[in-house]
Order: C-alpha cells, then structure tokens, then sequence
C-alpha cells in the first residue's frame, strides 16, 4: 500500500499588485496603532478610577471625621442600631452614596454599619493605621465585598484620637466606569482607524497610478532588466536630474567619456569640464545626432528630457564610422586619381606609340625619361626632405591627388624632419587633415598652390601649410576648431566639423597648440607646434604609436 502524499500546508497569499499590498500593510499597520493606543490607554485608566475613588472615599471619610457631634456622639452614647452615631453616619452615606460608613472606637468596635447586626463588633480590617494617626487609602476585601477605601483618625475637641472613620466605594461601581469608557473608547478609535484606512486607500492609489498598477515582483523583473539592460548594451547611458547633475552611468558611459563612479552626483561641468561634451549632455547645445569629441572619440549624443525635470542621454562611438567614412572618400580620391592617370597614361602610350610608329625613336626616348623624372624627381625631393618614411609616403600620396586636382602641392626650401617622431601617426594624422584642407579651399581656383613647411628644432617639430584659398576671416579662426562646426556641406555618410578639433587636441595632447591666420600670399597658414615631437638624437627612432588604440583611428576632417 502506496504511502499517502503529505498533506500540503495552507500558505497564505498575498495580493500580488502592489497597490494591494500597500493598502493592506497600511490599514494592518493602522489597526495595530489603533489597538495598541487603546490598549496603552485603558491600562492606566484602571489605576486612575482606583486612584479617583480611593481619594473620595477619603475625602468622605475626613468630612465625616471633622464633624465634632460624632466624637462626642462617640464617647457619650453606646454602639447601637439606632444611636445617634449611625444615624448620622448613615445620612453622609446615604448623601455621598458610598457603600459604607464606619465609625470605629479605639478597640476597633464598630458604631456604624448600613448592616446594623454589624453594630458592636470588631472591623473586619486591621485599622491599626488609622488609629495611629495616619490617613489610609486602600482597594481591600471586607464584609460588603471589594472596596476602595479611606480610613482617618477620629479626634474630640482636645485633639485626642477617640476612633477612625472608614468610607468605602463599591469597587463594582468603578469597575462599571471602567466598562463604560470602553466602547466610547472604541468608537474613537474605530474612527481614528476609518481616517486611517481612507488615507491608506488615497496614498494606495497614488502608488498605484505612479507604479502602474504593477507588483512587487515586476518592479523588482524590471529592476533587474534595467541593470543587465543598461550595463549590456554597446551604447553610453547617462541619466541626470533636475538640477543637471549626474544621477546613473552605465559602464559603456565611464568608457566612453573616461569617467568613474566618483562622477555620480557632480554637475557635468565638474564631472567632463567645460567644452561641447558638457554642453551636449546638458541640453545646452539642442538638436539630434549631434556631433562631438572626447578624448579621441568621436560620439554621437541624443538626449531626450524625462517628466521629473531630468534627462537621459545616450552616447555612440562614431570613432571607427568616421574612420571608415575617410576611408571611403579617401579611396574616391584615389579612383579620381587613377582614372585621370589612367587617361593619362594611355594619351602618353599614344604618344610614345605615335613617335615610334613615326620611326623618331630618340624623341621618343627623350619623353619617356621626361615623364619617369618628374614623378621620381617628386618622390626624392619629400624622401630628402622628410626622413620619416610614413610621414613622406602620405606626401607623395597627397602630391599625386593635388596634381589630379590642378593644385601644386610643394615642400618649403627649409623643409627638413630627421626620423626621430615619438608618434608618427599622430603627425600623419595633423598633416593629412591640414593637407586636405587645403586642396579642398585651392581646388578650382587659379594658380592653386599649397606648401608644406615641416621643421625641426631640438625636440621640437613646428608644421606650417599655406595654401591660396580665400582664407579664414578673422572672426572664425577660433571657431573653426569648435567641435561640429564646418562651412561644408555635410555628405550622406558622416558628419562634418571633426578634423580641426582632432588636429587640436592631437597638439595640445604633447603640449603644443594649433592656430591659424593668414598666409603672406593670402589664403590661409595653419601653424602647428609639436614640443616633445621629436626623441632625443641619442635614442633610437620610435615608429609605432602611442599605446592609446583609439589615438588615430580618426582621419582627417576639415571644418572651415
């Protein structure tokens, strides 16, 4: 025979919505005050109407002691029924309504009682203190039941204590006062618990509607979510409170803007410092996708406004899109430029095959060598020049795509840079970007020119690039190194007003600075100065660099 399955215990649930569950603990939290109230209240309500009664059978007894007839009455007359001392004694009990009235000798021999076969016996109660000369206040058991009692001596004209006075109050009757402030009791605190109740209810639906109606367990899911959520995501969250300071960073936020926890409740001007960054997420600078630069991050922010006054932001690297943006138009102009030489080419296969053909061997030969030497008298002159080897592939490269253009691109006569560059690329970087610049201000225009002034001085490298464009007015030669800020017109694929600002920080990383003004032809000279370019000469050239993979991921990008 199967044993039978154990009897499942009864569990007692609760209502799941939180709403539910906060009226419930509110109108249980009520009802536990009201009772406890009512509890801390009767408790010494008992020992008050012992007190109250205690002291008006004492007081009863000391204007029934103060009469001098009944000491007299007392030591002149005999302990009867109808004698004079229970007659008067009975008309104060009868007037005060207490329960008795007892008039006691010296021997403790009653003179009164409301039982008159009590008449002529001993107190059932020991009236030493009485007798003593002391007031005594009591609750006591006696011949007529429980009591509370008060007992005084009994003194004649001289003084002298000829007996005692006990008055007692029916302990039924103050128990019955009892009884009857309770319900009177209850009923205040009934209604105390009714305005608890409704105010339970009100504050229940406000955290109903606040809380939409969820419970407990979905909070507590969403909490959860929202954490795996935030710290899961590739994007940069950044929440802030009404008055602008940091309230939440996820860990895609503290990377990207390179800040800690210890940026949590400091405004953003503490936390990143002044700059568009700050003002970006502040709300300061308003719009959509809008553009900026942190560290050597390129980031797009979006921030959106919450009811509570506050506001989230989200963050994008665009680092590696704007890369691969520059890639793309950096490869458009290599296509340009090899369909043109491409055209070229053939016309100069043309050429050659015209005068072979023509049996003119010797032009020939002579426009071939031509053609060879300009190129090759291009590439010695940067290799002569500029020793570092990527910094002068970049030039050959930019002075083949500036001939495509109608642009002659030239080095200046006191052109020289040893190969000692702590962070070639970062130089690569600076001079690419300026160098795009200018062919994009000298394209088109008539006797275009750019020149290229690299100089080295101690471990100092000092770039100039002049071109014969129209110039930066005055008034925009500060401007243009703002981040997003750019007089081009923006293509399908990226967002202008990138380069300069890099160029910036770039110099301002290694100390240095960027500027811009104008170039004795006309045009534009941007100035470059670079103080710890340059390794010192006893050390060995470093090519690679810096240790930051983010350094120069960004290509160059004009923002005139």
């Amino acid at each position: 025979m199967s044993p039978s399955p154990p009897a499942r215990r009864r569990r007692l649930h609760l209502p799941r919505r939180m709403f539910a569950q906060v009226l419930l603990m509110q109108v249980a939290i009520a009802a536990g005050v009201a009772v406890l109230a009512t509890g801390l209240f009767l408790a010494p309500l008992s020992d008050q109407l012992d007190d109250q009664a205690m002291r008006r059978a004492l007081a009863i007894a000391q204007t029934t002691a103060a009469q001098p007839q009944i000491a007299e009455d007392l030591t002149d007359t005999p302990a009867t029924a109808g004698g004079p001392v229970q007659q008067e004694a009975e008309r104060i009990r009868t007037a005060t309504k207490a329960e008795y009235i007892v008039v006691m000798d010296r021997r403790g021999v009653r003179w009164s009682h409301p039982t008159p076969s009590e008449i002529g016996r001993l107190v059932s109660t020991d009236p030493g203190q009485a007798l003593a000369g002391h007031d005594v206040m009591q609750i006591d058991s006696g011949t007529l039941g429980r009591t509370a009692r008060g007992k005084v001596p009994l003194r004649d004209g001289d003084g002298k204590i000829v007996g005692a006075v006990s008055v007692g109050i029916a302990y039924d009757s103050v128990r019955a006062r009892l009884l009857h402030a309770i319900p009177g009791l209850f009923a205040y605190a009934g209604g105390a618990l009714a305005v608890g109740a409704l105010a339970a209810w009100l504050i229940s639906r406000r955290v109903q509607r606040q809380t939409r109606d969820l419970a407990f367990s979905d909070i507590s899911a969403l909490l959860a979510e929202r954490e795996a959520m935030l710290h899961g995501i590739r994007e940069g969250v950044v929440a802030l409170d009404r008055g602008g300071r940091i309230r939440l960073l996820n860990d895609e936020a503290r990377r990207l803007l390179g800040i800690g926890d210890e940026a949590v409740g400091r405004s953003l001007d503490e936390a990143l410092g002044e700059g568009r960054t700050a003002d970006v997420l502040a709300g300061r600078v308003t719009g959509t996708d809008l553009l900026t630069v942190r560290g050597q991050r390129v980031l797009v922010a979006n921030r959106m406004p919450t009811d509570d006054g506050g506001a989230v932001a989200t963050l994008r690297d665009r680092t590696e899109l704007e890369q691969l943006g520059r890639e793309l138009d950096s490869t458009r102009g290599l296509i340009d430029a090899l369909r043109a030489q491409d055209h070229e080419h053939a016309n100069r296969m043309h050429t050659v095959l015209g005068l072979l053909e023509l049996e003119m061997y010797d032009d020939a030969v002579e426009f071939v060598g031509e053609v060879v030497g300009d190129h090759r008298a291009t590439a010695e002159q940067v290799a002569e020049k500029i020793q570092d080897p990527l910094l002068a592939a970049l030039l050959v490269g930019k002075a083949t795509v500036a001939a495509e253009r109608g642009v002659a691109l030239s080095l200046a006569d006191r052109t020289g840079l040893p190969d000692r560059l702590i962070d070639p690329r970062g130089l690569v970087t600076i001079v690419g970007n300026l160098v795009d610049n200018a062919l994009d201000a000298t394209a088109g225009t008539p006797h275009a020119r750019v020149e290229v002034e690299l100089q080295a001085e101690g471990r100092t490298a000092t770039l100039r690039v002049r071109d014969t464009g129209p110039g930066i007015p005055e008034e925009q030669r500060e401007l243009i190194f703002t981040e997003g800020w750019s007089t081009k017109q923006r293509p399908a694929h990226r967002e202008r007003g990138i380069g300069l600002p890099l160029v910036r920080r770039l110099a301002e990383r290694q100390g240095g600075s960027a500027t811009v003004g104008e170039a004795a032809g006309g045009g534009a000279e941007f100035t470059v100065v670079l103080p710890e370019a340059l390794a010192a000469p006893d050390l060995e050239p470093a090519l690679s660099g810096p240790s930051d993979p983010h350094a120069h991921t960004v290509a160059e990008e004009e923002s005139r």
